[in-house]
């Protein structure tokens, strides 16, 4: 499936046919989304085999919680990205936190991690012409950034406000209102 077919999938209601059973509905979201999502999950736990790992329980997930998805509270595909990031960060907390990194990589993944610049690179590789972009690009560049940072790179609120030197309140309120934002832009 092609990027230009994805994206005029209605998401929405495959997500009702998945919980309405459909196989195929689930399959036809697998096939849109999979390599994103993965990409997404890889950015995040930094392992490839991880990352697929990720993308495949957050499609149990969306398999088992579809009926759940409330086309009011936002987008069919924002809900699906918002499984694919709690099952990331859920392996990040978990018992298997170890098995994630491999010692070797720590230094460099933490290096990385500290660069605030990140971000923006992440924005950089963004379809120009995509809807996410667009709604993004219709944020102030310090709430994009808040923005991508927890998304794209899995950090923490606490994180966030330590990398930026801002106060948690505010972090926490730049995210949620970005995410309000977001979530309108998007419909």
């Amino acid at each position: 499936m092609t990027a230009v077919a994805a994206a005029d999938l209605d998401h929405g209601a495959l997500l009702q046919q998945c919980a309405a059973g459909d196989r195929r509905a689930l399959q036809a979201l697998y096939q849109a989304e999979a390599p994103r999502m993965k990409a997404v999950a890889r950015r995040m736990l930094r392992r490839d085999e991880i990352a697929e790992d990720a993308v495949q329980d957050a499609f149990v997930r969306i398999w088992h919680k579809a009926s759940q998805y409330d086309p009011e509270r936002g987008s069919a595909l924002g809900w699906i990205y918002t499984v694919q990031r709690s099952v990331a960060l859920n392996l990040l907390r978990g018992s298997r936190h170890e098995d994630l990194v491999e010692p070797a990589d720590f230094d460099a993944i933490q290096e990385r991690r500290q660069e605030i610049h990140t971000a923006e690179e992440v924005w950089g590789r963004l379809d120009a012409s995509g809807r996410l972009r667009t709604c993004l690009g219709g944020l102030e560049p310090a709430r994009r950034k808040v923005v991508l940072l927890a998304y794209a790179y899995g950090l923490s609120h606490g994180e966030i406000a330590g990398r930026l030197a801002r106060p948690l309140g505010t972090v926490k309120a730049w995210l949620r209102r970005s995410l309000e934002s977001l979530r309108e832009c998007m419909k």
